[in-house]
């Protein structure tokens, strides 16, 4: 599995923590920038995560709160982007939501080890399906 990973400036640093997350657990991953922490418009990059997904990968993007990158990422057809501030959150997206992008806040979440639970967490979680399924059709039907 590849991750397509991208953050704006807010979510530079916590972009760059993640990538060592991803490998310490030998995950490979895409990193679509942003590269400093200049600022930058974050749907630029919420646009190359979740193209990237509606081809098959899973994305993190990392923004200031997460919100930004949520709303833009969400308005791309199959996408299942997941604001997740703790390990719990990061569970129930992917067992009950099949959530495809893990959305994290650079101004919310600084601590290293909480970090990895989170990601380590949504990688690591299966969609339940079941019951969970026919929600996720409703959601598709919005999209058409």
């Amino acid at each position: 599995m590849e991750i397509a990973i991208a953050s704006d400036h807010a979510g530079f640093d916590l972009k760059e923590e993640i990538k060592k997350v991803l490998d310490s657990l030998q995950v490979s991953y895409k990193d679509y920038g942003t590269t400093d922490r200049e600022s930058v418009d974050y749907p630029d990059y919420a646009r190359h995560v979740a193209e990237s997904v509606q081809n098959g990968t899973r994305g993190i993007l990392c923004c200031g709160t997460g919100i930004g990158m949520s709303i833009a990422a969400n308005k791309f057809k199959g996408v299942r982007a997941a604001i997740c501030n703790d390990p719990y959150t990061a569970q129930m997206s992917r067992e009950h939501n099949d959530s495809n992008i893990l959305i994290m806040g650079g101004r919310v979440l600084k601590d290293p080890q909480q970090i990895s639970q989170i990601v380590q967490t949504w990688l690591q979680t299966q969609f339940q399906g079941g019951r969970h399924e026919r929600r996720l059709d409703k959601i598709r039907e919005f999209e058409k």
